[in-house]
């Protein structure tokens, strides 16, 4: 149970810290239907957020609810991968993170409709509309912008370079991710990951982008609690409230 609980609270914190960081576009972003869009795909993670952190605190037992594992928790409690809680820097570095993570969000939740878990199947087949409309925009606008002018192409190949370091630790699997997979609870590694790298360079081909070397060095320590220092500003932000005024409710 332990394992599963840990397992679940990678995807909540996962979907949680990028629906944070998506919501700092509000009201900036650099068309309104940019700005409309990256709200609505907040929520949609959010939604998403709840559903996983639920099941994980009840199968915790402690007592613990989604909202006080999403507010009450230090950073180094949280299990999300670093590739989240990079910066939004300019538009396409928040387009190129949300394209990388789509990617493989799409792959993952579309394997765990199949779980040996009927609730996390349950969620799975939830979410996977959302999660199949997140990657179908992220991957038009890689390719609008990676094809467009000279100034937006540069800035995509940048973005991607840059980024690439931060998606292998979605395929580095621990004890954790390897007891999932050896339970049917969750699709394995080498899956994900051929799918994941045949999805990017279809649309980087399009986008007349250059692939990153599937074999460079990446990052890892996310999904065990190591994480940049950025994390904590985000959760300084997200949890202020919580963190003033405990137990404050609207």
């Amino acid at each position: 149970m332990n394992q599963k609980f840990e397992y679940l609270l990678r995807q909540g914190d996962n979907a949680l810290i990028l629906a944070q960081q998506l919501c700092q576009w509000c009201g900036k972003g650099p068309a309104l239907e940019e700005d409309m869009a990256l709200s609505n795909i907040a929520l949609d993670l959010l939604g998403q957020t709840r559903m996983w952190l639920a099941y994980a605190g009840e199968l915790e037992g402690s007592g613990r609810d989604e909202d006080k594992l999403a507010f009450l928790r230090d950073a180094g409690q949280y299990r999300n991968c670093l590739l989240v809680e990079q910066p939004n820097g300019d538009y396409a570095q928040t387009l190129m993170r949300q394209f990388f993570f789509d990617t493989w969000h799409y792959f993952l939740i579309e394997g765990l409709t199949r779980s040996s878990d009927a609730r996390i199947a349950e969620i799975a087949e939830k979410s996977l509309k959302e999660v199949t409309y997140h990657l179908r925009r992220s991957s038009d606008l890689v390719v609008r912008l990676g094809d467009g002018t000279g100034v937006s192409h540069a800035k995509m190949q940048a973005a991607a370079d840059e980024l690439w370091t931060y998606t292998g630790e979605m395929f580095i699997y621990d004890d954790i991710d390897v007891a999932m997979v050896e339970q049917g609870v969750a699709p394995a590694a080498n899956t994900l990951r051929e799918a994941f790298l045949r999805a990017v360079a279809e649309v980087f081909g399009e986008a007349t982008l250059t692939m990153p070397s599937p074999d460079a060095y990446m990052q890892r320590g996310g999904k065990q609690g190591r994480h940049t220092e950025r994390l904590g500003y985000i959760l300084a932000e997200m949890q202020f409230l919580q963190r003033a005024y405990p137990g404050v409710e609207w």
